[in-house]
């Protein structure tokens, strides 16, 4: 009888203590052999809201990267924009060779803060433009130009169950893969040529006759007064013509402008367009300045222009990369939207299969509060019954 007693106590104490526990938690399932059910289900939601919270962490680290990016793409703008400003100051009739010279000097400072923009770092300490070789500074200056060590890689962080964001652009593709001349072929000049010939930009009239001819050209003239020939990369002549002043040079569905008169055996080049990277764009201008490729005024022209043609397509493939830099920091926006809609949802279907109702637990508790109450008073009744209070 007393054993039983108390055996009923302690039973009552325990599911006292347990609904008390459940009302300090405000959890419902305490352990899975409340609910084994639920205790499933429960787990699985905190597994999501777990990769929730990670693809925000990974979601973090693209955002803080392609924002580093982003900045660096606006100061490799401000410094095209400059060396633009400064070849067309060069090219002016009215500047000396010494004036020249200081602007390559300001231009070459220039080139070594593209390199230093080039080899940025984030907030870990990785290189923003080494590919997947983040631990490696992907450009080096040497003696000899200026060297990629990186690879082309570009590494992805995965930001949403089925969505995956690349952190940032490989050097390669930024400053290496810049398409030459107009985009279809790039014009140059013999830095032996003695007449006053300076080329234009050159445009495409016929693509497709061009994309069935398209070669490498050298355009010799073989008299004062204008008569050419234009030789493939085989030097066999494919077109002959007569070139003068205020005219243009035609063949294979391009025309050439020029300004000028060419001398006996000045020789211009046609060749296929091709990339290059920004840092041989300013090499090639602070050479120019410097009097190094163009010693006359007519070379000094030829030059400016092309170089002032490759600046203008840098400044469109920088543009490009940062409009594709925006496009993906839109999509780590829009991910963060659907991650915290989703865990919003993964929250309420928790709170439901985990939360406690609270008027329920209350009610719950006060019963079995009054049950253990007359557990004990029962005991202490029963307690006090005894044989040999009846034997006399």
């Amino acid at each position: 009888m007393h054993h039983n007693a108390l055996t009923a106590m302690l039973q009552q104490q325990s599911a006292l203590s347990k609904v008390q526990n459940q009302i300090a938690t405000g959890k419902r399932v305490q352990t899975p052999a409340d609910d084994p059910v639920a205790a499933v289900h429960i787990l699985e939601l905190q597994r999501a809201l777990q990769e929730s919270d990670q693809y925000g962490k990974n979601a973090d680290v693209a955002r803080n990267r392609l924002s580093l990016e982003e900045q660096a793409m606006q100061d490799i703008g401000l410094v095209i924009s400059l060396a633009r400003e400064k070849a067309i100051q060069g090219n002016n009739a009215t500047m000396d060779a010494a004036g020249r010279k200081m602007i390559a000097t300001e231009l070459r400072s220039r080139l070594g803060e593209l390199v230093d923009i080039a080899n940025r770092r984030d907030a870990s300490g990785e290189y923003l433009f080494a590919g997947y070789s983040t631990g490696t500074p992907p450009f080096s200056n040497a003696v000899s130009g200026i060297s990629y060590y990186g690879d082309q890689g570009n590494r992805m962080l995965q930001v949403g169950p089925a969505q995956r964001v690349a952190d940032s652009h490989s050097g390669h593709d930024v400053f290496m893969k810049i398409p030459q001349g107009n985009g279809v072929f790039v014009l140059g000049g013999a830095i032996d040529n003695e007449g006053t010939a300076a080329l234009g930009a050159g445009t495409v009239v016929d693509s497709d006759a061009w994309e069935l001819a398209q070669d490498d050209y050298t355009i010799h003239f073989t008299s004062d007064t204008g008569d050419y020939e234009i030789l493939d990369s085989s030097n066999v002549q494919v077109s002959v013509g007569n070139y003068t002043a205020g005219t243009v040079i035609e063949f294979n569905g391009i025309k050439i402008d020029m300004t000028g008169m060419p001398a006996l055996d000045d020789t211009f080049t046609v060749s296929r367009s091709r990339t290059e990277d920004i840092f041989t764009t300013m090499r090639d201008l602070i050479d120019t300045l410097e009097g190094t490729t163009a010693t006359n005024e007519a070379q000094l022209n030829t030059n400016i222009a092309r170089v002032l043609q490759q600046l203008d397509h840098t400044e469109e493939h920088m543009l490009q990369v940062r409009a594709e830099v925006g496009v993906r920091l839109s999509s780590l926006d829009t991910a963060e939207a659907s991650r915290e809609d989703q865990k919003v949802e993964l929250n309420r279907m928790r709170s439901e299969l985990e939360d406690l109702d609270y008027a329920e637990a209350i009610t719950r508790m006060n019963q079995q509060l009054i049950g253990l109450q007359a557990a004990q008073a029962s005991y202490t009744r029963i307690a006090q019954l005894s044989l040999f209070n009846y034997l006399k």
